[in-house]
């Protein structure tokens, strides 16, 4: 407990107690955002469905076994891919079944103001989610930077947008990280598929991302977005579970490590006080390069950082 506070303490005092406002607007010719389910579950949504919960209501689907929570002992991811190797289920059933769970909700006005701030800054935004709240928030329409290289089961060259972009990290749109709802192969919800997916971002950066010049194989995707824009990242708790977005931070860390020129800022906006952060978590935050914003409410971030 003593080695935790100490280090909550000293990151406190990095930490950035600049309104939310100023720093994106700062950064406005060169800023993205990376938004995970905390912007569904504002405020006390009760449609809204965590990660835990869709997790449950799958294994009550899918097996004869009931839980009322995920058990002490596994992570999120891995709980998914205990109840996917049980073999009850084939054609992407559960995966299917959570597209189906997620593909009825309706965005709020918070959805409506953040996006429209996007658009106004034409800042790209990723997402983890997999429901289409935020493009159903402004009708939004579906683009492919690369219809050659498509999949449905790694949908990373698509978006939604207002226009044509001439790559991912060119202006606004949104783009799905863990795939999303009209692609359900694309779900990713088990450590399988996390592995699966720093399979093929380690091979795409693998073929020209490291070299000299800044053509590679994964520009048209939104991968490109990750390495070459200031991230400013919210509604995400960032622990140990969510595997992938992690491991794509570190290898951002590394890559601007390897070109110092080429680095960009970073931001984590968040409620937890310095004290309740782990120091685990403030560690890593620390050395992937994000600032942390501290906000004292949810309502603070979703309701007046976009006015």
């Amino acid at each position: 407990m003593a080695e935790n506070a100490d280090i909550g303490n000293l990151f406190h005092y990095i930490s950035i107690y600049m309104p939310l406002r100023e720093i994106i607007s700062a950064n406005r010719e060169n800023i993205a955002f990376i938004v995970g389910n905390g912007i569904n579950r504002y405020p006390g949504n009760p449609k809204a469905i965590s990660w835990d919960h869709l997790l449950l209501q799958l294994w009550h689907k899918f097996s004869p076994e009931k839980f009322e929570q995920v058990p002490l002992g596994l992570s999120m991811t891995e709980f998914y891919d205990l109840l996917d190797i049980q073999g009850s289920t084939a054609n992407y059933a559960i995966q299917k079944e959570a597209a189906r769970l997620l593909a009825d909700w309706s965005f709020q006005p918070h959805h409506q103001h953040f996006m429209a701030k996007a658009r106004e800054l034409n800042a790209p935004v990723l997402t983890t989610n997999f429901d289409l709240i935020l493009p159903k928030s402004l009708q939004l329409e579906q683009y492919y930077t690369d219809t050659k290289g498509f999949s449905d089961f790694y949908p990373w060259s698509t978006y939604y947008g207002d226009q044509q972009l001439e790559n991912p990290a060119s202006g606004f749109g949104i783009w799905y990280i863990n795939g999303f709802v009209r692609y359900p192969r694309s779900i990713r919800l088990g450590l399988s598929h996390y592995m699966g997916c720093v399979e093929r971002a380690r091979s795409l950066m693998a073929k020209g991302l490291y070299a000299a010049h800044k053509h590679w194989e994964g520009e048209q995707t939104w991968l490109e977005i990750l390495l070459n824009r200031s991230l400013c990242i919210f509604g995400l708790a960032m622990e140990e579970n969510e595997v992938f977005i992690r491991w794509l931070l570190i290898e951002r860390a590394k890559y601007f490590k390897k070109f110092p020129d080429r680095k960009k800022a970073g931001w984590y906006v968040s409620t937890e006080t310095p004290e309740a952060r782990s120091a685990g978590k403030a560690l890593f935050l620390k050395n992937v390069g994000l600032d942390v914003v501290e906000l004292n409410s949810y309502d603070e971030l979703y309701k007046d950082a976009w006015g």
